[in-house]
């Protein structure tokens, strides 16, 4: 894998310096904004693999940071930093298109772990093939999706986890096995995650009648070619 760049957002200067030395010495090209203007400067400059965004800061917070990016087309994968625990923070955080958060105070093994699983499965070598569900096909090449013959843009995450359910498709997969697999969770987690990442690809792939993508309760999810 090439060296990643990531940006690191963070108005406590303790935080920037502690994130940017573990990230640089994972070998990750690491650049520091204060806040969120600098860091909007920084994005019109660079192409940056991956953002680390703190949630709570002054003149623009990480919300309203990501929702400017994403509202622009910039679909780089982000990933939160929350002093705060209230899930309204977290579902807001996913719903403007993060990738995965990490609460304050973590520990640097858990930060390195999670931006190395985002990078992984968003940089990720790619086979040579179109699959198909349905109404709905991925080119891999192209890192497209259509919905017959319509372009349906997804955010990095959402695109893994429709690939990993339509690589199994009509087979029900468990939630610990999607976890793993697209958000490189090995151990059990409550987070409703999966569920919330479900529901987004569910509003924009449920439609003309195609209402493929199943939730079987206690077990997983599953796609299947006729709803």
């Amino acid at each position: 894998m090439k060296k990643a760049q990531i940006l690191v957002v963070d108005d406590e200067s303790g935080v920037r310096e502690l994130v940017g030395d573990v990230l640089g010495l994972e070998g990750y090209q690491v650049t520091i904004a204060v806040d969120g203007l600098d860091a909007l400067s920084h994005i019109r400059k660079q192409k940056f693999d991956l953002y680390v965004l703190d949630i709570n800061m002054p003149k623009i917070d990480g919300l309203v940071l990501l929702e400017k990016v994403r509202s622009a087309g910039d679909m780089t994968p982000a990933l939160l930093l929350s002093a705060r625990r209230e899930k309204d923070d977290i579902h807001q955080g996913f719903r403007v298109g993060a990738d995965d958060y990490v609460t304050k105070p973590f520990s640097i093994e858990e930060l390195a772990l999670r931006v190395e699983a985002i990078l992984r499965r968003t940089q990720g070598t790619q086979e040579n093939n179109i699959l198909r569900c349905g109404p709905i096909s991925i080119d891999v090449d192209q890192h497209m999706v259509k919905f017959e013959d319509e372009i349906i843009e997804l955010s990095p995450t959402e695109y893994n986890l429709l690939h990993f359910l339509i690589e199994r498709k009509n087979k029900v997969v468990r939630k610990d096995a999607v976890l793993n697999a697209v958000w490189g969770i090995d151990f059990e987690n409550n987070s409703t995650v999966v569920e919330t990442y479900i529901s987004y690809l569910r509003r924009k792939l449920h439609r003309n009648g195609f209402e493929g993508i199943k939730t079987v309760r206690g077990v997983g999810f599953q796609i299947v070619e006729r709803s």
